[in-house]
């Protein structure tokens, strides 16, 4: 999608602090961080949010679930452990019209989460 800024992120158009990149996926650091690590794990395919999930090939939703442990491990917050975010749709938080997720560690995580 030519406006989406993530797409334009997977693309080089805007400059990001790249962490992982597969055929399939990226991920890098959120700009505005909400713990000491916070990742953001994008399918390549444009696809706006999680109620479009059967657009995208079952393999690359494997792929993303598959990387976040060796993303958390990279990181150091495997251990003492991890939230990883969905947001869907605007009552759901979800900013960007780009399926994604957020990967937050080292730091305490609360419940309820806002």
């Amino acid at each position: 999608m030519e406006n989406c800024i993530f797409c334009k992120i997977i693309k080089g158009e805007i400059p990001s602090k790249k962490e992982y990149e597969s055929d399939s996926i990226f991920v890098f650091h959120d700009i505005t961080p909400q713990a000491p690590i916070h990742l953001l794990i994008i399918p390549k395919q444009h696809i706006t949010s999680m109620n479009e999930i059967g657009n995208l090939d079952p393999k690359v939703i494997s792929e993303i679930f598959q990387v976040i442990p060796k993303l958390a491990e990279k990181n150091g917050i495997m251990e003492k452990g991890y939230r990883v975010v969905n947001n869907c749709g605007n009552y759901g938080g979800q900013t960007v019209g780009h399926i994604h997720f957020h990967l937050l560690g080292g730091r305490h995580m609360v419940w309820p989460p806002g």
